[in-house]
């Protein structure tokens, strides 16, 4: 994603941040009967105290952090890390992990449509790893009801979609680039669920059996071609020596007589049994003119 996108979608995720957290303030007010019932809690612990402390008191880790509701209410931001405090019977918390969480894009074949099709439809199968972490709490918890599986089924749906849209010789030649829009698509759609996409790569792209046969019959029919040409090339220049060499043995009756006497030679030296009755050239040359 270049730094220009990712500027502007920045600068729309803290645009929602504020109005989130307008919202919230907002909601703060609890009412007569959540004012009650807020009372009662306290008053629950300070009857039962020292033993409801171990109840109110609360512990998240570094890398998590609590979202807090009071009767259904969000009380405030995230908190933690460390100790918080919590009213009994009132409120509850959720815990939320903020490290970089990453998952598999499961391959096609094992997801609900069996096979992708392609632009020039071409059956392929193709899986991916995206990374990600949730930025906002409060956000992931409130604006989307699973926010880890939200971001998996989107990362599904949008590569499914953008290679519904390239050939297959674009899948393979421009992966990068797909991963890269791919990046663009996921970080502006999950911003608004407070989670922060850091990174999208395709894995690997799997070709079914039939079309990796057929690639490589072509493959090799397209090998045998070229060898046929370079064979059919390299004989067309021998011919042309040969026939070069020829007339220049046409017109020199010595170079005939002497390549003659050197086949001798070569024929003797091999060892085998054929015999050999030389002829003189004078014979050989009339013969040759009749």
């Amino acid at each position: 994603m270049t730094e220009r996108t990712r500027s502007k979608v920045d600068a729309g995720v803290l645009g929602e941040n504020e109005e989130f957290q307008t919202d919230v303030g907002r909601s703060k007010s609890l009412g007569f009967c959540g004012l009650c019932l807020t009372a009662l809690s306290f008053l629950l612990i300070l009857i039962t105290f020292p033993i409801s402390i171990w109840f109110c008191l609360k512990i998240v880790k570094e890398y998590e952090r609590a979202v807090i509701f009071r009767l259904g209410r969000l009380l405030g931001g995230a908190k933690g890390p460390g100790i918080f405090w919590i009213l009994p019977c009132v409120d509850t918390f959720r815990k939320v992990d903020l490290r970089t969480v990453s998952f598999n894009i499961p391959p096609q074949e094992l997801s609900i449509f069996q096979f992708v099709l392609t632009k020039d439809s071409v059956t392929i199968m193709v899986d991916g790893v995206v990374y990600y972490r949730v930025f906002n709490p409060t956000m992931s918890i409130t604006k989307v009801e699973d926010a880890n599986l939200a971001t998996q089924m989107l990362a599904q749906t949008t590569l499914r979609n953008m290679l519904g849209t390239k050939s297959l010789a674009d899948i393979l030649r421009d992966r990068e680039e797909m991963a890269e829009q791919m990046e663009e698509v996921l970080y502006s759609a999950s911003k608004n669920w407070g989670i922060k996409l850091e990174r999208v790569e395709l894995k690997d792209v799997k070709l079914p059996q039939t079309l990796q046969r057929a690639m490589a019959a072509e493959a090799e029919a397209t090998r045998e071609a070229r060898a046929k040409v370079i064979a059919a090339e390299g004989e067309m220049k021998a011919s042309c020596a040969l026939k070069e060499a020829a007339d220049v043995m046409s017109e020199s009756p010595a170079a005939l007589q002497l390549r003659y006497l050197q086949t001798l030679a070569e024929i003797a030296t091999e060892r085998n049994s054929t015999v050999v009755f030389p002829i003189p050239m004078d014979l050989i040359t009339s013969f040759m003119k009749k």
